[in-house]
């Protein structure tokens, strides 16, 4: 079985991600990341630039949107 990535939190509280891992998904130095809580774990995911978003949702048709208040 292949060794994992590791890192150990610092004095500081602090935690390096391994270079494998920021090369793989190409995550560079002042990227914003988010922390959500999973289970005994927890979920580090980046957080979208603003401009990143841009068009994300062209073409979504706002009618016919069903909200909670149409459920049974």
């Amino acid at each position: 079985m292949p060794r994992k990535d590791t890192a150990t939190l610092s004095s500081k509280f602090q935690i390096s991600i391994p270079k494998a891992v920021r090369n793989a998904r190409r995550w560079k130095a002042g990227q914003e990341f988010a922390f959500v809580p999973k289970g005994e774990g927890v979920l580090l995911v980046p957080v979208p630039k603003p401009e990143d978003l841009v068009g994300l949702a062209r073409g979504a048709k706002p009618e016919d949107y069903r909200d909670r208040t149409d459920r049974f």
